[in-house]
């Protein structure tokens, strides 16, 4: 792994979603081309309020991106623009998620939708010198074999993909359903993370790491409630993705002079920082930094450790350290 240097342009991303991170421009293009009429100004669709207060209403701002996501051609043009744009804000490592069996509505296979996404990061990473990873999403709401089939296409795609996702409602569905897929995945020795402990408590986040396997946990600004938990994740040094733009969006925290991320940092937990959603949340990690300098007094000290964090956390090589 490389020594991080206390400086912002050495900035590492391991929480971002390709489609929370479309340029509005991007959509309003993409939908002028494919005839999609939209009803409003890009930005009223694609953009978040400051407070969603809920994590249903904070997605609702994907529904148009999706929709224009339904082609390979799009997938690689949005791939492309997100690492030039990981390269403006200072990344020099991203990792990017996505569900491929959700770009399926037009006929894309799963291994034409992740194909098309990493054509995509290879022509960002050519053209900037950023290095990328790419996660694909199991989704709670979907069935075992639909997650199953998702982790096969990582593994037929073990070249372009780095690591497993689950996302969605850890209220409505549990992720126990979905231990054959993660199993699959770390049979073949691919990393694993789980959004956990954003909508739902600590248990969603002890059953992502003793069910799933998780080696990094999505958020997971509801742990720090249970001191077992908390010592797990400090023992096993469990990456926490925390994103706090979105975490205060979707009401998992108050505020961000709140977030959780600063008292678990000084308490050794390997906390990370990332955009979550680039776009839904109006974001870049230079924002993210400067709002938790502003509301939680972070200092230059804090930014190095979370960038350590994150670059021994890292799924896709060179980054990725043995735990």
């Amino acid at each position: 792994m490389n020594n991080l240097t206390d400086t912002p342009r050495s900035r590492y991303e391991l929480h971002c979603h390709l489609d929370g991170s479309v340029r509005p421009g991007t959509v309003a293009d993409l939908a002028r081309e494919q005839g999609i009429t939209l009803d409003r100004p890009v930005e009223d669709l694609v953009v978040a309020p400051a407070d969603c207060g809920s994590l249903t209403t904070f997605l609702s701002y994907i529904d148009i991106p999706l929709q224009v996501l339904q082609t390979p051609e799009a997938l690689t043009r949005v791939a492309r623009e997100l690492v030039e744009d990981w390269s403006a804000d200072g990344v020099v490592h991203g990792e990017v998620r996505f569900a491929p069996q959700l770009h399926g509505r037009y006929g894309t296979t799963l291994d034409e939708a992740v194909q098309a996404v990493a054509d995509g990061l290879h022509a960002g990473r050519e053209a900037t010198g950023v290095h990328t990873g790419l996660l694909l999403c199991c989704l709670r709401h979907q069935t075992a074999d639909e997650s199953l089939a998702v982790a096969e296409a990582a593994l037929r795609n073990r070249e372009q993909v780095a690591g497993l996702d689950l996302a969605g409602d850890e209220n409505l569905f549990t992720a126990r359903r979905h231990q054959a897929a993660f199993g699959l995945a770390h049979s073949a020795g691919l990393p694993c993370t789980v959004h956990a402990g954003e909508a739902a408590g600590p248990e969603s986040v002890w059953e992502a790491i003793d069910v799933l396997g998780a080696h990094r946990i999505g958020h997971g600004v509801r742990c720090h409630s249970d001191a077992a938990l908390l010592d797990r994740l400090r023992t096993d040094r469990i990456a926490l993705e925390m994103c706090p733009t979105s975490n205060v969006q979707t009401g998992a925290v108050p505020s961000l002079r709140d977030h959780p991320a600063t008292r678990l940092l000084a308490d050794g937990l390997p906390v990370t920082i990332s955009t979550d959603t680039r776009t839904t949340s109006a974001t870049s990690l230079r924002c993210e930094f400067d709002a938790l300098r502003l509301s939680a007094s972070w200092g230059p000290g804090h930014e190095a450790r979370v960038q350590e964090h994150a670059a021994r956390a890292a799924f896709a090589s060179p980054f990725r350290a043995t735990h």
